[in-house]
């Protein structure tokens, strides 16, 4: 993959984490009910919704700036993943036809999960992940 598409993912990857960020920090209520809504209420803390968007701001600057991919980018795939977890019937079903609680809107969690893979693997040194240091 050439330069600019692998620069463009990051930033988008990134300006996405300060998004949900910012949406923790300055409506925590949104987060708490999208906590108890797709993960069963396991966050649903309002000081943990405030600390979840000061890392999700902090870890998408830290993408967008390119800094510290070994570290960052698989917390990406994690966070995005968990994401995909959460949204599963919109993944299968986006339509809503055989499984309730779906909606098509979350089905582009499939493809930003996609997306924070192919960063991981194209952009990141692969003598990163043959145990040699960055």
């Amino acid at each position: 993959m050439s330069r600019f598409p692998r620069v463009f993912l990051r930033l988008s990857l990134g300006y996405l984490l300060v998004i949900w960020g910012v949406d923790k920090l300055v409506n925590p209520a949104h987060g708490l009910a999208v906590s108890s809504r797709f993960y069963f209420g396991l966050f649903s803390l309002p000081w943990l919704m405030t600390a979840f968007g000061v890392a999700q701001v902090t870890l998408g600057a830290l993408v967008m700036a390119g800094l510290w991919k070994r570290y960052t980018y698989p917390v990406v795939v994690a966070i995005t993943g968990m994401t995909v977890i959460g949204v599963w019937r919109s993944i299968l079903d986006p339509w809503g036809w055989w499984l309730t609680g779906s909606n098509a809107l979350f089905y582009p969690s499939l493809i930003i999960f996609a997306a924070a893979l192919v960063l991981l693997v194209e952009d990141t040194p692969t003598h990163v992940y043959k145990g040699h240091d960055a």
